[in-house]
Order: C-alpha cells, then structure tokens, then sequence
C-alpha cells in the first residue's frame, strides 16, 4: 500500500511541476506574442518613415536640377516631360 502512495505522490510531484511549467510557458508565449505586435508596429513606422524620406529625397533632387545641378538634369526634364503628356492627355480629355 506504501508503494502505492509513493507511487501516487510521485505523480502529484510530477503533474505540479509539468502545471507550473505549462504556466511559465503560456506567459512566457504570451510576452512573444506581445513583443511581436510591438516589432510589427516598429516595421510600420519604419516604413512609413522611409516612405517619406524617399519623397524628401525625390523633391530635393528636382529642386537640385532646377537649381542648375547637371547631377539630375536628365531625370528631371524626363519627369517633366512625363507630366507634360499627362496633361496634354487630359486637355485632349475635356476638349471631347
């Protein structure tokens, strides 16, 4: 009967430490889970960010062209010449 008893609290042993280990994982999971939504929040931004400083970067190299700079020269008169059609197009457009 001992053996039993033993053999009894042996498994209680063992069903507690596998219970708290099953809770330090659930937390543990749960943090993850949590520092993933703030990375993907932080990827966000970044982009976003990026975004706009490729804009920035844009209108800076027309202005740079515009101001005499050979650098962009070619590539702004293509972008000019792109928004020509466009409007061209356009007028093309009302007057039918």
């Amino acid at each position: 009967m001992s053996d039993l008893i033993e053999i009894v609290d042996s498994l209680e042993n063992r069903i507690s430490k596998l219970l708290h280990k099953y809770d330090l994982l659930k937390q543990q999971n749960t943090n993850l889970k949590e520092k993933i939504k703030d990375l993907e929040s932080n990827s966000e931004l970044q982009v976003d960010q990026l975004k706009q400083w490729e804009e920035k970067f844009s209108a800076l190299k027309n202005a740079n062209a515009m101001l005499g700079s050979d650098e962009y020269k070619r590539e702004t008169k293509l972008k000019i010449n792109a928004l020509i059609k466009e409007i061209d197009v356009c007028i093309a457009q009302l007057s039918e």
